[in-house]
């Protein structure tokens, strides 16, 4: 539900039969979102960019957590985003979504603390995104909204 999302691929997936876990290994052909002004820099002309996202599902707990990684400019750059959803202390109707990021920028010169800000900016954006992509299945699900 993502636009920038072009395909998505899963390259494992498992189940511990003792705990139930639901282990999964996905990789996403994401389109390059980086400004077109700073793609005359050789490195960042690619149009697309490839992400690992991996999850585990625990249906008996109510928990599921994610790891997400940035595969291009691995030499160049740490783009790391961990999300956990989680049944909340306060109800257990409601689901408390946690959320961390990291983002390094090494070997750019002057150009490092600028694409640390596009990095961190892009992935706030991206919080947004996944609560309303979450509400929006939920509402589709359950058929009311959820506030």
């Amino acid at each position: 539900m993502e636009k920038h999302v072009v395909a998505v691929k899963t390259v494992e997936e498992r189940t511990d039969l003792s705990t139930g876990i639901v282990y999964r290994k996905r990789i996403a052909t994401c389109q390059n979102v980086i400004p077109h002004f700073l793609r005359q820099i050789s490195v960042l002309k690619v149009s697309e960019v490839y992400l690992e996202e991996e999850s585990w599902l625990n249906m008996q707990e109510r928990i599921m957590s994610m790891k997400t990684q940035c595969l291009t400019w691995t030499q160049y750059a740490t783009l790391k985003e961990e999300s956990v959803f989680r049944e909340s202390l306060e109800n257990p109707n409601w689901t408390e979504f946690i959320q961390k990021g990291k983002v390094s920028i090494k070997g750019a010169g002057l150009l490092n603390c600028f694409l640390e800000v596009f990095a961190q900016t892009f992935l706030n954006q991206g919080v947004k995104k996944g609560i309303s992509i979450m509400e929006k299945l939920l509402q589709e699900q359950f058929g009311s909204p959820f506030l």
